[in-house]
């Protein structure tokens, strides 16, 4: 199978939609499938991929975080797109490259892929100048409408399938596809190194979180939590790992709270390190009621932590409430003792970690779920071919 990728984001930005089609675009090639991925181009990185195509595009930073904004439009790309055999066309967003998606798409008259990958209401504050209001109802619309044109629609979770449902995505071919973890970048992970490096002792308990820090994460929330479990157990830190435009606040916030001492602000942590930290943590913690799925919380099961988050859209489809974690309201106190629940029951950890690993890897790996995204372009690839068949000559 010949498969051409559009995409607004890509590598080497750390987005869950540039992680979402690498783990598929390399699970799609082990299979034996060509994948051609079109994306923004952005300066200075080099892909080592050479069926990655690059789009022209303004770099731009947004909220603290570089995004390369795609001029959607390239002679040299339409003529190499000319000359390829395609046989389904994957488009990741409904605007910019989705339109080029769409449109190749028709030409090449395949089947349109299109995943909803984004609560858009969620993020419309990283539009400058522009009431968030007015915004989350234009993006909204939009994807609505992209959706309901294109064959097939996929989305990560079976809540968002409920909630893109509920904003006027009528198309019945709706499959729910989740991202899988990618074993081989997440094997032989060292927990050592990393309580080493910030010099966390063997008796401490150690919370984690590796997240954008940034607005739609809730890191503010999150940290308000955290902080009562810190003050009531002295023998507890927590980790964060990323980078964002709330960083600086954050680490504000826990000289004002008295903290400081326990709070370990890392910065990025690129990819292959990841496995390194989630290892070295004891209890992962998440707030965001922004996820479409959350990939780190499928990670950080599969690296054996239970999860204490809040109960949102996507976390709740991957968090099994008792069995893998804790899921709670987005309540400060209810947050913490949670928490601390878990810091004092070494045994229930222990459980959920159990419980969460075997889960992920039976439902969640990147191999199963690419199986399961195979069987979708199939289905496509055959109701198109059926509808060309029934066109009268």
């Amino acid at each position: 199978m010949r498969i051409a990728i559009f995409t607004n984001n890509y590598l080497p930005n750390p987005f869950g939609v540039s992680g979402s089609i690498e783990s598929f675009r390399k699970q799609l090639e082990e299979a034996g499938h060509t994948v051609y991925v079109f994306a923004p181009k952005f300066k200075g990185y080099v892909d080592e991929n050479p069926r990655v195509y690059r789009y022209p595009a303004i770099d731009l930073k947004l909220r603290g975080i570089r995004f390369p904004v795609v001029i959607p439009r390239s002679f040299r790309i339409d003529k190499i797109l000319s000359g390829l055999e395609i046989d389904v066309v994957h488009s990741q967003h409904p605007n910019l490259l989705g339109w080029e998606a769409r449109r190749w798409a028709n030409k090449k008259n395949v089947p349109l892929i299109f995943t909803w990958h984004t609560l858009y209401d969620q993020y419309a504050h990283f539009v400058p100048l522009i009431p968030v209001s007015l915004v989350a109802w234009w993006a909204i619309s939009n994807a609505k409408k992209y959706a309901n044109k294109a064959d097939q629609v996929i989305v990560p979770t079976a809540s968002v399938k409920k909630i893109i449902e509920k904003w006027g995505v009528e198309n019945k071919n709706l499959e729910v596809v989740p991202t899988g973890v990618d074993e081989k970048q997440l094997a032989n992970p060292d927990r050592e190194t990393i309580r080493k490096k910030y010099s966390i002792a063997a008796d401490e308990i150690l919370l984690t979180v590796i997240t954008r820090l940034t607005k739609e994460k809730n890191m503010e929330f999150l940290l308000e939590a955290v902080a009562q479990v810190l003050k009531a157990n002295r023998k507890v830190k927590f980790l964060v790992g990323g980078k964002g435009d709330f960083l600086d606040k954050l680490k504000n916030s826990t000289v004002e709270k008295g903290i400081a001492g326990q709070v370990i602000f890392t910065g990025f942590i690129p990819n292959e390190n990841k496995k390194d930290y989630y290892a070295a943590g004891d209890i992962f913690v998440f707030a965001s009621k922004s996820e479409t799925q959350g990939l780190i919380i499928s990670e950080a099961m599969y690296l054996g932590l239970p999860i204490v988050a809040v109960n949102g859209p996507g976390v709740r489809d991957l968090v099994e409430n008792g069995t893998t974690g804790i899921l709670v309201k987005e309540d400060s106190v209810e947050f913490s003792q949670a928490v601390l629940r878990l810091v004092g029951n070494p045994n229930l950890r222990k459980k959920y970690a159990q419980n969460g690993e075997k889960i992920v890897k039976e439902k969640y790996t990147s191999k199963i779920c690419t199986q399961e995204l195979l069987a979708v372009y199939a289905k496509a690839i055959l109701k198109n071919k059926e509808r060309k068949d029934a066109k009268p000559l």
